[in-house]
């Protein structure tokens, strides 16, 4: 059986122990551990401190910036690894020339500055070699992916914040699997703070990825991967 989202907490109290211990001085005294959450302090922590914090964060910890808001990542499961790895094939079958980057982080702009780790990002091959950091630009990304994990908080991140944020970077699409409901759906289009196109499919269908992508996807295999 699956867990429900209310069982599983952001993070541990030792991961958060840790985490403190190893943050920068300017962030030590704003980070708190609330219900299970991770939070700040005192209003929005500003992204070279975010950056320093993600840079020192034990392995166990990803943390991301999204419309200014700390967020930790759920550690994947190996279904959610499964689903990720059978799209990173279909993408490189059908256009070798681009190239699935798993967890890639983003420098992806909101009301606030913001930083995401992409469950993929699509681009071209070594489209991110010449860039510096941890961070990449996402201009020339043609699709982002997010898979739901078991965590209280997926619905608010990956549905929305992450979709918000997205939108506002440009990515011409945004790739949903949604496993609470086993559902692909489909953000295109992108305009100001949302995507104009955003058609859903159940597990099976097939899956006709718009242009810049351009991949069929046959999704029956996911019928494998849901709980």
């Amino acid at each position: 059986m699956t867990p429900s989202t209310e069982e599983r907490p952001q993070m541990s109290v030792e991961d958060f122990e840790e985490l403190v211990r190893r943050a920068p001085e300017t962030v030590q005294n704003k980070l708190e551990f609330l219900d299970g959450k991770l939070c700040v302090k005192h209003g929005p922590i500003d992204v070279e401190d975010f950056e320093e914090l993600a840079r020192v964060a034990p392995e166990t910890v990803t943390l991301e910036l999204i419309d200014g808001k700390l967020e930790v990542k759920p550690v994947p499961d190996l279904r959610h690894g499964a689903i990720i790895m059978w799209l990173l094939r279909v993408c490189m079958q059908q256009r070798p020339e681009l190239a699935l980057y798993p967890e890639q982080g983003l420098q992806v702009p909101a009301y606030r500055a913001g930083r995401a780790k992409a469950d993929g990002a699509l681009a071209p091959l070594d489209h991110f070699a010449d860039q510096e950091g941890e961070w990449g630009d996402p201009a020339g990304v043609l699709m982002v992916v997010e898979v739901t994990s078991y965590d209280r908080d997926t619905g608010r991140r990956d549905r929305h914040e992450k979709r918000h944020g997205y939108a506002r970077a440009g990515i011409p699409v945004y790739l949903l699997v949604d496993r609470d409901n086993d559902t692909l759906t489909v953000f295109s289009d992108p305009h100001e703070s949302d995507y104009r196109q955003s058609p859903s499919y159940a597990y099976g269908a097939t899956v006709k990825l718009p242009a810049p992508v351009a991949i069929t996807l046959n999704t029956e295999k996911l019928k494998d991967y849901a709980d």
